[in-house]
């Protein structure tokens, strides 16, 4: 079975002290060694972002692709490879702005994937902007007079869109979010994890003394998450009047196929390992030469 060491890597990461990520970068060593699964059973796929540097840290098989484009990645790596566990983790930024469109077209098509979004409410890898979840009036160096957009609800939308897998975590609570990571990982279809986590060069408003006072667990306060309209109710709370902001396990079913499960070319085995059609060798090349 695998251990912490073996997803670690002797590469020292280079956030800013203090940085949401730490803790972030912890709680999945430890849900992936409570998986049992090894680092040649998990592929993490991610963008750009300061959380996207995730994999550089850990001993683990990865792919780091273009911003924005997390999920289509992480969505065709699952299809050549539907016997692997597939992650991707990237910023809000990458995986709420940029990616968006990819966000609403996994979440409706159910690919079984876990999608963790680092969301500290601003862009931090390019020192500042504001982010689709910042709030309104939010003040960068390129919006001085305020945010006006209305903040994007994430856990709203994946809802609205039919997601069957919604949760939130925070990053100081390495526990509870290293135990969503799992029950993610479990889950028949897609995952989504949205990860509160401070910035504490660019949203210092939103330190961790804010977070302690806003953040709650749902099941706490017996929550249903097999109730659609109360995960809705509890995704409204936060952005919203009432100030306080749900974790856990917002909303679930299993009764969902996943997408893999339906493509017909993938039903009996993973296409990575098919048989190659018989074909004259000089066809193999030639496709070779062409894409390569």
């Amino acid at each position: 079975m695998a251990t912490l060491q073996d997803f670690s890597n002797d590469i020292r990461p280079t956030w800013c002290p203090g940085c949401g990520d730490y803790g972030i970068w912890n709680a999945l060593k430890r849900a992936f060694v409570a998986t049992g699964l090894g680092p040649d059973e998990i592929m993490m796929v991610n963008g750009i972002g300061c959380g996207s540097k995730m994999s550089d840290y850990m001993h683990i098989s990865a792919l780091h692709t273009l911003h924005g484009r997390t999920l289509a990645v992480g969505t065709g790596f699952k299809l050549a490879n539907s016997a692997m566990k597939v992650i991707c983790v990237h910023g809000e930024g990458d995986g709420y702005g940029e990616g968006g469109n990819h966000f609403l077209h996994a979440v409706r098509r159910n690919i079984g994937l876990v999608d963790l979004i680092e969301n500290n409410h601003v862009y931090g890898l390019t020192r500042g902007q504001y982010s689709p979840t910042s709030q309104p009036g939010f003040r960068t160096k390129t919006s001085p007079g305020g945010a006006i957009d209305a903040p994007l609800n994430p856990l709203a939308l994946a809802i609205a869109e039919g997601a069957t897998f919604v949760a939130r975590g925070f990053s100081l609570d390495l526990a509870q979010l290293a135990d969503l990571v799992v029950q993610a990982f479990d889950h028949r279809g897609y995952a989504l994890i949205d990860v509160m986590q401070p910035c504490v060069s660019f949203n210092r408003s939103m330190d961790y003394d804010w977070y302690r006072s806003h953040v709650y667990k749902v099941e706490d306060e017996g929550h249903n998450p097999s109730d659609r309209l109360a995960a809705m109710a509890r995704a409204f709370e936060y952005p919203g009047t009432s100030g306080r902001i749900p974790t856990g396990i917002i909303y679930r079913r299993e009764d969902v196929p996943a997408y893999e499960e339906q493509v017909v070319a993938i039903k009996e085995m993973p296409l990575v390992a098919q048989p190659l059609p018989a074909r004259p060798a000089e066809a193999y090349q030639a496709l070779i030469e062409e894409f390569m």
